[in-house]
């Protein structure tokens, strides 16, 4: 994939990005966690912290990473991203822990409106585009809210005894990251969402129960895929290497 010359910050580049690393990645195998393989000749995680890099609206850039793998991910920072400036926070046990423990690292500059919106994506998702994240910033910056998704055909309503059923399920998406919200209220329901215990199933779950923000669904990306299973690796790097 190419990789375009990073463009100059403008002077209110007030928009943060965090990138998950947090999780264990154990399905798709290996000797680590999957973020940290190989992939198109750098680290799956790195794809997209460069990505997000060349976004101008985006100032911040935190990686959430496992206690334990934090030693790998300053080597993998190094090498890799050397040129970025990366903050490191620690996740939790959870995917909305370590969502929580990022947006605390940010709230002094949320509280003192330096940032203004906050987008949330998956290190998994290594060929997320520059063009995918700033749509997702403008769109989250228009209505408080804004998660990508890609349309899926031919689903089927199921009862519990596995009896398939017709149904009119409108159009059902498929959503991926990054997603962005509003930092004050983004922020705001994930304090009340760890007071409550609540969680939910992704940071769009959290948001519209918590606040009176309408998520906006935009076009999403196919190319867009999560690394969860070995074969994932392949199809990403024919991907990468067909953008080359």
């Amino acid at each position: 994939m190419r990789e375009r010359n990073a463009q100059p910050r403008p002077a209110a580049a007030t928009a943060a990005a965090v990138v998950l690393a947090s999780g264990a990645g154990l399905r798709v195998g290996g000797d680590r966690n999957k973020v940290y393989l190989p992939l198109g000749g750098r680290s799956v995680v790195a794809w997209s912290l460069r990505t997000l890099a060349r976004v101008p609206e985006i100032g911040v850039l935190v990686l959430v990473v496992r206690p334990q793998d934090g030693a790998l991910a300053g080597r993998v920072l190094a090498a890799e991203c050397a040129d970025l400036a990366v903050q490191v926070v620690h996740g939790g046990a959870m995917r909305q822990e370590s969502e929580l423990m990022a947006l605390r690292r940010l709230g002094p500059r949320i509280s003192a409106g330096k940032i203004d919106v906050v987008l949330i994506h998956d290190a998994a998702r290594p060929l997320v585009t520059a063009q995918l994240a700033a749509a997702v910033l403008a769109a989250a910056r228009q209505a408080g809210g804004a998660v990508p998704g890609v349309a899926r055909d031919g689903l089927t309503l199921a009862s519990e005894d596995g009896t398939a059923a017709e149904a009119d399920l409108g159009t059902m998406m498929a959503m991926q990251t990054p997603q962005g919200f509003a930092a004050v209220p983004l922020l705001a329901a994930y304090e009340r969402a760890a007071a409550d215990g609540f969680t939910g199933t992704d940071t769009a779950a959290c948001v519209t129960r918590y606040s009176g923000i309408r998520v906006r669904c935009i076009p999403g990306d196919e190319r867009n895929m999560k690394i969860t299973y070995p074969h994932d690796l392949v199809v990403a790097a024919k991907l990468a290497a067909a953008d080359a």
